[in-house]
């Protein structure tokens, strides 16, 4: 499992760095694209903090300079590696309360997954708004990323 995770977490972290250098090299970033990639930053800090039974500092829709993207993309990445790395038991369940304050209880298998299932989602909702706003995305096809 550790493997499997390590390889997830690997191509998580090459989309999100290609979405943070393209968004720094465009003269405009579609504001919707912002919030969506803050968002998948702040999600993927919220679950990491979960896990590790951590205040998160950031909130669910917060926004966050394009500028900032980078060292808070690494510092998520360098956290799920800490997890997995540590990880005594991918089934072992974790409490944790969500951000309307109810209590949950899930593996820390789906817990991970979550993290790269809901990136992998937004990531595509901001291709969508990309193109909307005529701009190319990146293609972050996990198949091309093995090539």
């Amino acid at each position: 499992m550790k493997v499997f995770f390590n390889e997830l977490f690997d191509y998580n972290f090459y989309c999100n760095k290609k979405i943070i250098d393209l968004s720094i090299d465009l003269d405009k970033v579609p504001e919707n694209s912002q919030k969506l990639f803050s968002h998948i930053l702040n999600a993927h800090h919220i679950w990491n903090c979960r896990i590790l039974g951590k205040p998160s500092e950031y909130e669910v829709w917060q926004m966050h300079p394009i500028k900032d993207w980078a060292d808070i993309h690494y510092e998520n990445q360098r956290s799920s590696f800490e997890i997995t790395t540590n990880a005594d038991g991918f089934d072992k369940r974790i409490d944790y309360e969500n951000t309307e304050g109810r209590l949950f209880t899930n593996t820390l298998q789906d817990m991970l997954f979550h993290i790269i299932n809901h990136s992998t989602n937004h990531r595509g909702q901001i291709a969508v708004d990309f193109r909307n706003n005529k701009l190319e995305p990146v293609v972050l096809d996990y198949v091309y990323y093995k090539r």
